[in-house]
């Protein structure tokens, strides 16, 4: 029987709940340990190291999302993947395996020479920028220079198997990715806990992250390339990769773009921060994105889980559907961040003094500006989302200008006003509030809603 997209129902979902607690709770887990073993400094350091790992992966510039939007459609039974929209197909239709297989060959070229450009760029002006940051840096910089070639291995080897991420996800293997990165999380936890105990400072982190990227990658691997798969794929004449990739750039680089502002949006102002304010002010403000970062993760549970599904429903035309999914995806959304945001506020620092962790969260006037800021990113977010699956990409624009907009503000907030960490949480606000918060929910409510007749 020809392999199909998997069926992603309640356990699917109830899954998806499981994994993203397990990888928080793990995470929550971890924290007190750098947050007790590790100076405030040192925090600002894995703060910034976790900020480039967030940049390097925008070199994959859209592809990764776009490799499994197409790898849905093709499991889906589209027989040609196209510059814009959707070819329709219908639920019975059978996978094209030479499709998919000349799609698997595109994949491992792009990402083969993105991981080696990922190398050249960080070995060069990553090596420059993170030498400019040491000379702030009164820890042991033996540690933080050997975690920072640990994390350049880290960064070039998730980049080459970047897309395995996509097949998953193409696939809507849901319970399995969980089940995965559950399991990594583990790994990274145990052996980090240990390194750290052993004394190694940063590079405990960063090389636990390696190992456990190292067993999600294998495992991965065994997951998607079943047997009767990979006799399917060995007996199919593939398609021109060339080709693939020509029909699926165009949107790939409109992704990479607004994904690029989004980071500028959303994480420029650790790296821009860094060069205006101390290290423990960095500290304070990377460790409130950290979890503001885990609280948007529980927030788009929902979402995440239904991606696959969103471009079946584009594949099959069924907008009815599609409300469902949008109003799961949305409600969902803004109850954790309400629910989530509330808990913060008011338990936050009671937790950080019971783990006696020498960094603190911003202060709740901050915070409270922090999550509602956040709150309307992460809901234009997934409208835009949902425009996505339909394989367009109006957005791109938009975001570059937020992006801009933001690093303008930055450089403005920080320096001629001084206004501090002030500056680093209402630059972003301010670009986003202009446009792209309200732009894109409207254009999915007026899809979905305005025509009757659909």
């Amino acid at each position: 029987m020809a392999e199909k997209i998997e069926h992603i129902g309640k356990k699917e979902i109830a899954w998806s709940y499981a994994g993203t607690a397990f990888m928080i709770g793990a995470g929550v887990l971890l924290l007190p340990f750098i947050l007790n073993k590790m100076p405030q400094e040192t925090v600002g350091i894995w703060n910034i190291f976790q900020t480039i790992t967030m940049l390097v992966l925008l070199l994959d510039f859209g592809f990764r999302p776009t490799f499994a939007r197409n790898i849905s459609y093709i499991f889906s039974g589209v027989k040609t993947l196209q510059k814009k929209g959707v070819a329709h197909t219908t639920a019975d239709a059978e996978v094209d395996y030479g499709l998919l297989k000349g799609s698997l060959l595109a994949m491992k070229r792009f990402y083969r020479w993105m991981a080696l450009a990922v190398f050249g760029l960080l070995q060069t002006a990553g090596t420059a920028y993170f030498y400019f940051i040491l000379q702030k840096y009164s820890g042991d910089r033996t540690d933080a220079m050997v975690a920072w070639l640990l994390l350049i291995a880290i960064n070039c080897y998730n980049l080459y198997t970047f897309y395995y991420d996509a097949l998953l996800t193409g696939k809507g293997y849901v319970k399995r990715s969980q089940q995965i990165n559950m399991l990594g999380q583990a790994v990274y936890i145990g052996l980090a806990i240990g390194l750290i105990y052993a004394g190694l400072g940063l590079t405990a982190i960063v090389a636990s992250q390696l190992v456990s990227t190292v067993v999600r990658r294998v495992l991965t691997y065994r997951v998607f390339f079943t047997q009767e798969l990979k006799s399917r794929l060995e007996k199919a004449e593939p398609q021109e990769p060339k080709k693939i990739l020509t029909a699926i750039t165009p949107n790939a680089v409109k992704i990479g773009l607004t994904q690029l502002g989004g980071f500028c949006v959303n994480k420029s102002a650790i790296l821009i921060g860094s060069a205006f304010l101390t290290l423990d002010e960095v500290a304070c403000y990377g460790i409130t994105l950290q979890v503001m970062d885990i609280l948007a993760r529980c927030a788009t549970v929902f979402y995440q889980s239904y991606l696959p599904k969103l471009a079946q429903c584009r594949a099959e035309n069924d907008l009815t559907t599609l409300k469902h999914y949008y109003l799961l995806c949305i409600g969902s959304l803004w109850a954790m961040f309400i629910v989530g945001g509330l808990a913060w506020i008011w338990m936050g620092e009671w937790a950080l003094s019971l783990i006696k962790s020498q960094t603190h969260f911003v202060p709740m006037a901050m915070l409270g500006v922090m999550l509602i800021i956040n709150a309307l990113e992460h809901n234009h977010a997934v409208s835009a989302g949902f425009i996505m699956a339909d394989n367009k990409i109006p957005f791109f624009i938009p975001s570059l200008v937020s992006g801009a907009a933001t690093i303008a503000l930055l450089v403005l907030f920080l320096k001629p006003f001084g206004m501090g960490m002030w500056g680093l949480i209402l630059a972003p606000g301010i670009a986003q509030l202009a446009y792209q918060n309200w732009k894109w929910p409207s254009v999915v409510i007026k899809e979905l809603w305005g025509n009757k007749s659909k």
